[in-house]
């Protein structure tokens, strides 16, 4: 019996904490896990505040035919369209949305441009939407319908 416990003490010593490959391991699964997660949050953030963008030109949009219905005229006041400032800015602070001078009874064009210069910039840095519905953006000119 005294032989038994003498393997299980020498056992248990053998067992107690990790050694520093198990820890090296585990720092090179992290790290890969990382590499992995990392650009893919940056795209869905992208993507995040180019939905904010055109959220905000289509809640325009939406508000001056309400306000056309009202008026027989487009604004150019987003205040006048629910909006607490003019220009407004996104959530964010990503955008900066504002209507173009000029809308009357017959067009309205707004815009959203990006107020920061990043890897966002050279993408996706400014849309548009006017009345008849016509969507732009600018540098890519699919930005609207852009997965990525």
């Amino acid at each position: 019996m005294d032989n038994r416990n003498i393997m299980e003490q020498s056992l248990y010593r053998k067992m107690q904490g990790i050694t520093l490959l198990e820890l090296m391991i585990v720092v090179m699964i992290i790290g890969i896990l990382a590499a992995v997660a990392y650009p893919n949050y940056r795209d869905y953030a992208a993507r995040a505040k180019r939905n904010e963008a055109k959220a905000a030109l289509l809640q325009i949009a939406t508000n001056q035919e309400r306000f056309y219905l009202n008026n027989n005229s487009y604004s150019n006041d987003l205040t006048q369209l629910g909006f607490a400032t003019d220009p407004a800015v996104s959530p964010t602070g990503s955008y900066t949305i504002d209507i173009a001078p000029g809308a009357d009874s017959t067009n309205f064009s707004a815009s959203a441009v990006y107020n920061f210069t990043d890897n966002e910039a050279s993408k996706c840095s400014s849309f548009g939407l006017d009345g008849r519905g016509q969507r732009t953006s600018a540098p890519y000119t699919d930005c609207w319908t852009r997965r990525r």
